[in-house]
Formats: C-alpha cells, sequence, structure tokens
C-alpha cells in the first residue's frame, strides 16, 4: 500500500470519527430531558429537592408512577391519568384508522382514477396542510356545535381526520403515482371495478406506505394539546391536557416526582411506536412517500 493511500486511509478513519463523535454529542443532547425525566420519576421528593436532578436515585420507588396513574388529583376526582390515558386511546385509534382509509382512497383515486380538476383538487388539499392550528379553531368550533358533536370524543375524531386528511392523502398519492397504470388497465381488462382494484391490487401492496401514515398520525394526534384544549370538555379531555392539569393545577406542594412520571406516562405510547416501528417508518418514506 502507498503512502498517500495509507494517508487518505488514516484521514477517512478520523472524519468517521468525528462524524460518529458529533452525532453521539447530539443524541445525549437530544435524549437528556428523557434521562431527567425517567430518573426523578422514581425518587421520592425529599430526594428532588435535595438538588442535583441529573444524579441516579438513591432510593428507587414506583410510587410517583402509581400516584399520577390512579390518585393524582386532576379535577375534581383524584382519578390520576387512567381516565384520560383511556380517552386519548378512543380518541386515537378510530382517527388514526379513518384518516389513513380515506387518504388512500384519496390517494387511489387522484393517482390511478383522473377526471378533470384532480390537479386543482390535490392543490388543495396540498394547501390544507400549510394551515395553521389556530385558523381552524372557530369555524371547527361552530361546525361541531352545529352537528352537536362539540365537548365530545367524536368531535375530537372529526377535528383530527379533517386535519390530518391533507398529509395522508399526500403520502398515498406520492406512493401510488409510482405505481405502474399497467397493472391498473390489466386489471379492469380482467372486470375488476373501482374497488376491487383498490383492495385486491393497491392496498395490500401499502404496507411500507401505511406504517408512515400510521406512525405520522398516531404521534401528531396523541401529542396534540390545541385541540383538545379548544373542543373537549372533562369527560373527553384526553391525556395532554391531563397532564397540563396535572402540572399547573397542584395546589400545596408541588410534587416533582408525580409531575415527572405523568410526563413519561404521556409521552410513553409515541416513544413505543418510534421504538418497535422506527425503521419501517425510514423504509416508507424511502420506499416513494415524498417522490413525485
Amino acid at each position: 500500500m502507498s503512502r498517500s493511500t495509507q494517508s487518505s486511509f488514516g484521514t477517512g478513519k478520523l472524519l468517521r470519527a468525528a462524524l460518529y463523535a458529533v452525532l453521539i454529542l447530539f443524541a445525549v443532547y437530544y435524549l437528556l430531558p428523557l434521562f431527567v425525566m425517567l430518573v426523578n420519576s422514581v425518587k421520592t421528593l425529599d430526594e428532588i429537592r435535595g438538588g442535583n436532578m441529573m444524579s441516579f436515585p438513591e432510593v428507587f420507588t414506583f410510587e410517583p408512577w402509581l400516584t399520577a396513574w390512579s390518585e393524582a388529583q386532576i379535577g375534581v376526582e383524584p382519578t390520576g391519568l387512567k381516565p384520560y390515558f383511556i380517552n386519548s386511546i378512543m380518541m386515537v385509534v378510530p382517527a388514526v384508522a379513518i384518516s389513513t382509509g380515506l387518504g388512500a382512497l384519496n390517494g387511489y383515486v387522484l393517482t390511478k382514477w383522473r377526471f378533470p380538476g384532480d390537479k386543482i383538487i390535490f392543490g388543495l388539499m396540498l394547501f390544507a396542510c400549510f394551515i395553521p392550528f389556530q385558523i381552524v379553531l372557530i369555524p371547527m368550533a361552530r361546525v361541531l356545535g352545529m352537528i352537536g358533536l362539540a365537548g365530545t370524543t367524536g368531535g375530537l375524531v372529526l377535528v383530527h381526520v379533517v386535519y390530518g386528511l391533507g398529509f395522508t392523502t399526500l403520502f398515498f398519492r406520492n406512493y401510488y403515482a409510482a405505481f405502474p397504470d399497467e397493472l391498473i388497465k390489466a386489471a379492469k381488462m380482467d372486470g375488476a371495478g373501482f374497488w376491487r382494484t383498490f383492495t385486491r391490487i393497491l392496498l395490500p401492496s401499502s404496507g411500507p406506505i401505511i406504517v408512515v401514515t400510521v406512525i405520522w398520525q398516531f404521534t401528531n394526534i396523541w401529542n396534540d394539546f390545541l385541540f383538545g384544549a379548544s373542543f373537549a370538555d372533562f369527560d373527553s379531555m384526553p391525556m395532554t391536557v391531563a397532564l397540563n392539569n396535572l402540572v399547573s393545577s397542584s395546589t400545596g406542594v408541588k410534587e416533582y416526582n408525580v409531575h415527572f412520571a405523568g410526563a413519561v406516562l404521556a409521552a410513553l405510547p409515541t416513544l413505543i411506536v418510534y421504538i418497535v416501528s422506527g425503521r419501517y417508518f425510514v423504509r416508507g418514506l424511502m420506499a416513494g412517500a415524498v417522490k413525485g
């Protein structure tokens, strides 16, 4: 091996080591808040008051988690976060399923069943992705009141489906645009109609983009605070709003360990989704979700 080759090889190793060091530094910085929440959620309150929130607990306890889940004073009754966690599940699951299904159907129509004005409609739906949350609050509140869904979990489901439909349509439209039109034409020649072509050809091949859409919608809907605070009443309040009430409306002693435990409980579902399905999210994006 020549001296120049050895020098370039050594330089490449140094650059790679420097790159990994920078990435590790950013990862540590990004994960630091999660570490602080985790270690302080299993400490006693006296230990937290003693300072040094970065240290590991001297006395390990799950009592703050139990309190945050079932005993913390959020409203009139000390119910903990459990009922609001259930509210979020009842809101997220149908909202994700409906918006994903409608997005797949819209993407199919806009790519394989062209009609006059389809590009204009797609442009308007794409424009909806950039509308700020705050602009739709008053019109959405008016509509929910008119149809009798104000302050209900069903109303929150409708809000998230409508607001997320632009994103889900964009994902599926760009994914289906890469499908060869010859497959659709062959299916039509074999007698397959609109629904049969969709359910037998496109939908079974949509696994990667379905994963992308579900993760995107689940994360956005679960973490939403503004719509929950604006359109829910006490019985339909989602997890994020309940967590805010737990932290801001506590009276007397501030139970910081309980607050940290509640924050981790609120973030746990999205963390699990990303840990389990994160690699499929990247694969789905690479498979065509951002093409076209």
